[in-house]
């Protein structure tokens, strides 16, 4: 017997005719009801991608750093090359300034995808950097605790800052790493990490075997001192190492269970900075910046932050301000100044 026989027999259909009526009346109510079920799967690619955690119009958030010697009513700075950097992968950013109130990054926070700590000069214990690192690094931990995605990445001084943070003291020590470009030593991790699955092999093999990571820190992490700290090893996966002929240090990392991510060496001066001539300016070297500025932007992409209203963001955005020409000393080809 059938479902619908079933049916018939449950609801006392006996005679033929009235057998055959609700016979027919249920079959077309399954019918439609197939129709509809099969409608509604066909039309679901179709759903807005915002829904479904895909954010194709991702806003990041530069921080700017104290400025040593500022020229006239500025009082801090961002390389435009990192503004670039993440640019060409596809996002907007937001200049994120010094010494504004905690009200005012919280706001920050909830309407941007993502943050990048850029590399300078600036103190990682005590300076405008320092704090607003800070705390969109404490926002970000809380944020995951709720199921929300807010990545963050370090470069140069920006993973100095965050090793910082997480251990609570500073293990750095000096190396021999000013003006210098390296290849990576990958650990067994990389392969299978967040960062570099998806990098095409011959990138990788390059990666491994040319120079094309350029290096201007005198500051390093030691892995020595990384692998007696319980708080550091727990929380970030070492993906490559490097040493100055001497000390061996971490020079690229992930979080084990956050979007955190870092590199001690700059992969946006391959395609933007021009000033110094140990940057590689090879195809491969070129492909390293677009490929670490895509991971990155792909992670800012899983964030579904946005401004409240249209005329906010568009108050918020980088293009509101003018880079200009960095003077004959700086390692800089263009500066926004703030």
């Amino acid at each position: 017997m059938t479902v619908i026989d079933k049916l018939l027999a449950k609801r006392g259909c006996h005679t033929l005719e009235s057998s055959l009526s609700s016979y027919f009346s249920l079959r077309n109510m399954f019918v439609l009801t197939c129709c509809v079920s099969l409608l509604v799967l066909l039309c679901l690619p179709a759903l807005d991608s915002t829904q479904v955690g895909s954010n194709d119009k991702p806003i990041i958030g530069i921080l700017a750093q104290d400025l040593s010697k500022p020229p006239e009513n500025k009082t801090s700075y961002i390389a435009a090359s990192y503004v670039k950097f993440l640019e060409a992968a596809g996002a907007r950013v937001v200049p994120i300034r010094i010494n504004q109130t905690d009200k005012e990054y919280r706001r920050l926070f909830d309407s941007m995808n993502g943050v990048l700590f850029p590399g300078g000069g600036a103190s990682i214990v005590s300076s405008g950097y320092q704090r607003s690192a800070k705390i969109f690094y404490e926002m970000s931990l809380e944020a995951k605790q709720r199921g929300d995605l807010f990545p963050i990445w370090g470069t140069c001084l920006g993973l100095e800052q965050l090793l910082l943070l997480t251990n609570g003291v500073s293990l750095l020590t000096r190396t021999n790493t000013s003006d210098v470009s390296l290849p990576l030593d990958f650990t067994k991790e990389a392969k299978g990490s967040r960062m570099f699955r998806d990098f095409p092999a011959e990138l990788m093999d390059a990666l491994a075997l040319e120079p094309l990571t350029e290096n201007s820190h005198q500051w390093s992490l030691p892995m020595e001192a990384f692998n007696r700290s319980n708080t550091l090893t727990s929380f970030y996966k070492v993906l490559s190492t490097n040493t100055d002929g001497k000390i061996e240090f971490l020079s690229t990392m992930e979080a084990f269970d956050y979007p955190i991510y870092g590199t001690q060496w700059h992969p946006e001066k391959n395609a933007f900075e021009w000033r110094k001539p140990y940057v590689e300016h090879t195809p491969l070297g070129v492909r390293l910046t677009f490929y670490m500025a895509e991971f990155f932007v792909g992670e800012a992409r899983k964030n579904l932050h946005r401004f409240a209203a249209k005329d906010e963001e568009s108050q918020a955005l980088i293009y509101n301000f003018s880079p200009v020409r960095a003077s004959a000393e700086s390692v800089f080809e263009q500066i926004y100044y703030f």
